[in-house]
């Protein structure tokens, strides 16, 4: 994020200009509650400078620190914030936009209305992946040491991650634990965002084809003389419900036995490449 965060993004607002305020001298507390932070000691752990983060701060992006006397204690759940606001405007969100979303939640909007602007609208009766919410700190604990803004900030783009006030909430939870598996088998946490960023692209079209199916084979079937456009009843709904739980296993076991020949095929190409005669021993030329 830098001190260039709240200098260059323009519209997306400004820190006031002038010399480095002062800080506070700086000794860290470990509390029981967790570790607690001087000012400096935030800015540092955040990568901004004071300015920008009393900046924040007088935007109310922050909630308020604890006063001892004229000292002002942090915590993990502002170190959180700070983190969550570098990703929302490297993905685009300017600073109004993120003083929005947090003010929404923290204000007491329309949940729905915020939810649905976030991606955490209601979950559609045949919707089979279950999100899950997760603190800062207990996704860190699936990521040791790989959680940087520039990953959170490509896990928002994909839409894997969305903010909910203090919490995130990862879209899958079958998709969280095997990305955590990848990465404790040494691929970096960078490298498998944007692996799934292109099987997301993939797994689209997958979908696109499977639906297609659907609706120009069975729905007509399924939902005679329904009007274009009209609400779908609790019926209709019912018995979409009931195609989609049929199809989608035979789905994925297509899907699946497509994706382990195709391996196969690679795995197989990729050997026999590295065994024939005369192969370089890292196995290029």
């Amino acid at each position: 994020m830098g001190d260039q965060q709240g200098d260059t993004h323009g519209d997306r607002g400004r820190p006031p200009s002038g010399p480095e305020p002062a800080a506070e001298a700086e000794h860290p507390a470990d509390t029981g509650g967790g570790r607690e932070y001087r000012t400096a000691e935030l800015a540092e752990a955040a990568g901004i400078t004071v300015r920008t983060l009393r900046f924040y701060r007088e935007r109310r992006l922050l909630p308020p620190p604890r006063r001892e006397g004229r000292i002002a204690w942090y915590n993990d759940t502002h170190l959180a914030r700070l983190r969550t606001i570098a990703a929302l405007l490297e993905r685009g969100h300017t600073l109004s936009g993120v003083a929005e979303l947090i003010a929404a939640f923290s204000g007491g909007r329309d949940r729905g209305e915020t939810a649905e602007l976030l991606g955490l609208a209601e979950r559609p009766p045949w919707a089979e992946e279950e999100p899950v919410r997760l603190t800062p700190e207990e996704l860190a604990g699936y990521f040791e040491g790989e959680v940087s803004a520039g990953n959170l900030a490509a896990a928002l783009d994909i839409g894997y991650l969305t903010v909910d006030g203090e919490e995130l909430v990862h879209v899958s939870r079958g998709l969280l634990e095997a990305s955590s598996e990848l990465v404790r088998t040494g691929l970096p946490l960078a490298a498998v965002l944007d692996a799934g960023r292109r099987l997301r692209e993939q797994a689209d079209a997958l979908a696109g084809l499977f639906t297609g199916l659907l609706r120009t084979h069975l729905l007509p079937t399924a939902l005679p003389g329904r009007r274009p456009g009209a609400a779908l009843s609790e019926a209709e709904v019912k018995k979409v419900t009931e195609l989609v739980e049929r199809l989608r296993p035979l789905a994925k076991q297509v899907v699946n036995a497509e994706i382990s020949l195709a391996v196969d095929r690679r795995l197989r190409a990729e050997l026999d490449e590295r065994t024939r005669p005369g192969a370089p021993a890292d196995g290029h030329g």
